[in-house]
């Protein structure tokens, strides 16, 4: 199809140089034609005048001399453009120049003549017309005028053949292009019949892998929904099986704690009373190492009863039920900042929503908590010497609204964007309470949401969490 376009285009261009050629032989046959009309009118004129100076020689009659004056003024006229019709072909030159002499003393003869008529001198008038050369002279410029006549009849004919000649080659030029053309759509027809073809297999190709895909989409959302359930239920077996042997420990740390009060009594009556049975071992045993020892235990299980009740947090909120409903972020921002008013005024943070915030349906509670955990993270996280900024935006691309928490925080390292929404990940330097379960729970409930959240951050510069959600959030039917 390409060849064949390429083709039509050139068969084009030819079209339209033989066009110009046609119109060059055009323009050369009518100015022959042009040339020959002023041949003819230049020798009229030289007849005329010549009958028209007999007749007043004959007769005396005016009106002869009249017209012969009128045809004698047109003359100069119809040499000169006979001379610049010509100017082109050396030989018509020639002839002018011939003629122009010739009819020079011819003018001049017959100006002779008709003053001596106008005199009243008859007899010399035709004296002189009997004596001069005006027949030979006569005889001369017909004949130069027959070899311009004959000329341009031999122009005419090289002519004539070109421009048939010119006229052939642009049918032959036309027919050329009608079989590209032919050709050219025959090669469209059968290029489109075949895209038909391939486009319906492509489409019930599809169709059936759609459907199969469908299908595994199913199964594999159902094995992913039971071993999230199971992984759930496990979370929280496990969560409460520890529960149980860390309050033991819990317990008898407690106990241990209240033991060495007594221990401590009887060491200390035990120094008094008799000294040399008490040694430095049992003194740092008892007044130092057993209490250093219970308050590392006691660290250790708040630690751990922190994590517990951090998995079972997590665990919960899998099993809670999402209810969608129209939310305005900007709004719901605002309820927030209100909730930790003197959170903001303590660390001197200035929290701004930036309007129009774009609309969604989703989970309430859920979409809380992430702006809550990202609020409050940008709270903690400031950049020493300037004031905290925190900014809430949205917008709306094709049907998700992108919801973004910006602040000019101390940042986070680029090689930690990922890790930190990992379960017990923190980064940077660890100034602030917490057990990196923040990040991890709005990862969790962005991606209950049907959704996605990322990070862009440097260091010194601040960090915009992104959180990405349908507009509309679809709940998900049971699968049996």
């Amino acid at each position: 199809m390409a060849l064949g376009f390429l083709a039509l285009v050139a068969a084009g261009v030819a079209a339209g140089w033989a066009t110009g050629q046609n119109e060059e032989h055009t323009r050369s046959v009518n100015h022959t034609y042009e040339v020959e009309l002023a041949v003819s009118n230049a020798r009229r004129l030289i007849e005329q005048g010549e009958a028209s100076r007999r007749g007043y020689l004959l007769t005396g009659n005016t009106e002869y001399r009249d017209a012969y004056r009128r045809w004698a003024a047109s003359l100069p006229g119809a040499l000169v453009r006979l001379q610049a019709l010509t100017r082109d072909n050396p030989r018509q030159v020639d002839a002018v120049k011939v003629l122009r002499a010739e009819i020079a003393a011819l003018l001049y003869q017959r100006a002779r003549t008709i003053a001596l008529i106008d005199a009243g001198r008859i007899g010399a008038a035709t004296t002189l017309f009997r004596t001069e050369a005006s027949v030979r002279r006569l005889a001369t410029i017909r004949t130069a005028f027959e070899r311009m006549a004959a000329e341009e009849r031999r122009l005419l004919a090289r002519r004539d053949a070109a421009q048939q000649a010119s006229v052939r080659v642009f049918y032959a030029i036309l027919a050329v292009a009608a079989v590209l053309l032919v050709l050219v759509a025959l090669a469209s027809l059968l290029t489109v019949m075949r895209y038909t073809r391939d486009l319906s297999r492509s489409r019930d190709n599809l169709r059936d892998f759609n459907e199969r895909l469908e299908e595994t989409v199913g199964e594999r959302t159902a094995d992913l929904s039971r071993a999230n359930e199971e992984i759930q239920r496990f979370a929280y077996i496990v969560s409460h099986d520890l529960r149980s042997p860390l309050v033991n420990v819990m317990g008898f740390t407690a106990e241990l704690s209240a033991a060495i009060t007594p221990l401590a009594d009887l060491l200390d009556k035990a120094e008094a009373e008799c000294p040399q049975i008490v040694s430095e071992d049992a003194r740092l045993a008892v007044r130092e190492d057993l209490p250093e020892a219970i308050g590392f235990i006691r660290t250790s299980t708040q630690k751990m009863d922190r994590l517990i009740n951090a998995i079972l947090k997590l665990s919960r909120e899998g099993r809670r039920v999402i209810t969608p409903e129209p939310i305005d972020p900007a709004v719901l921002t605002e309820t927030i900042a209100g909730s930790i008013q003197h959170l903001l005024d303590d660390r001197g943070v200035t929290l701004s929503v930036a309007r129009p915030v774009p609309g969604v349906v989703t989970d309430r509670v859920a979409l809380e908590q992430i702006l809550s955990n990202l609020i409050e993270n940008a709270t903690k996280y400031l950049q020493p010497g300037r004031p905290g900024e925190i900014r809430v935006s949205g917008e709306e691309r094709r049907g998700r609204v992108i919801l973004s928490v910006t602040d000019n925080g101390r940042g986070i390292d680029p090689r930690d964007h990922q890790r930190i929404f990992d379960l017990f990940r923190r980064s940077g330097q660890q100034d602030q309470p917490g057990e990196g379960i923040g990040l991890a729970h709005v990862r969790a409930l962005a991606y209950r949401l049907g959704g996605t959240i990322d990070v862009d951050s440097e260091l010194g510069r601040g960090s915009t969490f992104r959180i990405n959600l349908p507009k509309i959030y679809e709940v998900q039917e049971a699968t049996p």
